[in-house]
């Protein structure tokens, strides 16, 4: 299981420096690592469609929003929210909603009802350490290892070697989550699609990039 001293560990052992013994221990690494654990969290969550993050929520319209214009209809998105996997009318997200947009902080489709299934920063789910499979908790090690590196090491060699480390690393891990998806519908001929409704279309075409 994850934890961030062995998050924190593993990134100083890729910088050659040695280990700390707490996490309130009086060090510049820790200091460096701190003010880099944050932000890193987030930039590596939203880097995925990680299984062990989504979150499923069922979202109503906010009252007091009247558009003059489009959309009807606007969802407010969870506090939590990092990217979209799929959005859906339904509980099940088939099909997928793909006649919506992403504004200021909203979801504005035409329908009653939004069912949203998301990469989540919630204590429960993507900052639940203990969820983390081993493969990701390295990749956010050599992201904090690079973040600091220079700071830490004044090396710009061991940064470049970092940099490629990281990216490899990236790709074990979204490789590895990948095994762990349910089996998904192949994208739908253009026949069906231009017989399909106006605001629905495959679960195919639900996971944004």
């Amino acid at each position: 299981m994850a934890t961030q001293l062995a998050v924190y560990q593993e990134a100083l052992e890729h910088l050659g420096e040695r280990p700390l013994a707490s996490l309130s221990e009086d060090r510049e690494p820790r200091r460096a690592l701190d003010s880099a654990w944050d932000t890193t969290l987030t930039y590596c969550l939203e880097q995925g469609f990680w299984n062990w993050a989504l979150r499923s929520v069922e979202i109503e319209p906010e009252p007091a929003i009247d558009p003059a214009f489009g959309y009807q209809s606007a969802f407010l998105k969870p506090t939590d929210w990092l990217r979209t996997y799929v959005v859906s009318v339904n509980e099940y997200f088939e099909p997928a909603l793909t006649e919506f947009i992403d504004e200021n902080g909203y979801w504005m489709t035409d329908t009653d009802i939004l069912y949203a299934r998301y990469v989540s920063s919630g204590a429960d789910f993507g900052l639940n350490l203990s969820l983390w499979p081993e493969t990701f908790s390295t990749y956010v090690a050599l992201r904090l290892a690079r973040r600091i590196c220079v700071r830490i090491t004044n090396s710009s060699e061991k940064f470049g070697d970092l940099v490629k480390l990281e990216a490899r690393a990236k790709v074990d891990a979204m490789s590895k989550d990948a095994m762990n998806e349910g089996t998904r519908k192949p994208p739908p001929g253009t026949w069906v699609m231009s017989r399909g409704s106006r605001l629905t279309t495959s679960r195919w075409n639900g996971r944004f990039e």
